[in-house]
């Protein structure tokens, strides 16, 4: 107790000097980065201490460990950029809708008239985001399902409520602990390239310390005991790092998210629709092209496919539709 109230006046002076580090959340997020950065570093450092092998390799072929290094470099700046990158928020998606509406315009909003239950008429004020988004749904698409019920403000398809962001995000995938953000239509590329430059990166440094441990230099035991240690560590790592891979390829290439191929049954425009069809698919090609490739706005909603095309998407595959590339 004395010495908790010791740090009390630290806490607070740290507190008063850095205001975001009075959120617990903040803190937290500062932690995990830390943590990240450090683990890379211990990973690359320990092998650079203890294995002379590989100092002469640097020494004699200049260009491989320059290659290994701008790999972990690259890594460590695509972690920084995606951490603060925004994901897509739905809010600026409504900014944007509404003030180009009304630059286009000169109106704030269009009014029109609405019959209601009882066959009475009545004036509805319509946003331009609000009809933006209704055109994204089927006709007779129930209102209240596109409210957030946090926000209080129209969600378009694939949208989803982050609790940890307080935000909602467009095509929400997940929201990274480790990176401190959400993962959505704004940086799902950047983030696949950041898992294919880890895995990579994982791959290799594994391969230094297989090296290392069999290398005929006498190891004393505790850089073995070291050693060892930070082999599992990478091991566990990489065998994340190559199922993260691996699905959010699968994701990419059919057009999912991790929401929607998790939550399929509670989303309620996936009602109705057979488990192995992928409504937002264009085909292979065009979804990566749209993922990685794209020139479009982050902004730029996605609308539900009407009950032809999702027809034709469950129609079993033929030898016609294998010839043609149907897939793709």
């Amino acid at each position: 107790m004395a010495t908790v109230g010791c740090c009390a006046p630290v806490r607070e002076a740290c507190f008063s000097r850095f205001p975001c580090l009075s959120n617990r959340d903040t803190r937290l997020s500062i932690y995990l980065k830390l943590v990240v950065i450090v683990l890379h570093v211990s990973l690359v450092g320990v092998l650079f201490l203890f294995d002379t092998d590989l100092v002469q390799k640097t020494q004699d072929h200049l260009w491989y460990t320059v290659v290994y290094l701008m790999i972990f470099t690259a890594a460590l700046i695509q972690y920084f950029f995606i951490c603060y990158s925004s994901p897509g928020y739905v809010i600026d998606a409504m900014r944007e809708a509404n003030q180009t509406s009304i630059e286009a315009s000169n109106l704030d909003s269009i009014s029109i008239n609405e019959e209601s239950n009882s066959n009475s008429n009545s004036a509805q004020i319509i946003s331009p985001w609000q009809r933006k988004v209704a055109e994204m749904y089927p006709p007779g698409s129930a209102n209240r399902n596109w409210t957030c019920h946090h926000c209080k403000i129209i969600q378009p398809p694939r949208t989803k409520h982050c609790a940890d962001c307080d935000k909602c995000v467009l095509q929400f995938d997940h929201h990274c602990a480790w990176l401190g953000t959400c993962i959505g239509k704004g940086n799902h590329c950047r983030f696949w390239w950041y898992v294919l430059l880890e895995t990579v990166l994982g791959f290799w440094t594994g391969f230094l310390y297989l090296t290392y441990t069999r290398s005929k230099t006498p190891i004393e035991w505790w850089k073995y005991i070291i050693i060892i240690m930070m082999f599992v560590i990478l091991s566990i790592s990489l065998i994340l790092l190559v199922a993260l891979l691996i699905f959010h390829t699968y994701l990419i290439l059919t057009n999912q998210t991790t929401y929607e191929f998790t939550r399929r049954r509670r989303i309620f425009y996936f009602r109705g629709i057979p488990e192995k069809v992928h409504p937002f698919s264009k085909g292979m090609c065009k979804n990566l092209s749209s993922v990685c490739c794209s020139t479009e706005s982050v902004y730029k909603l996605e609308r539900i496919p009407p009950i032809e095309e999702l027809e034709r998407k469950a129609r079993a595959y033929t030898c016609i539709d294998v010839v043609s590339c149907r897939c793709c």
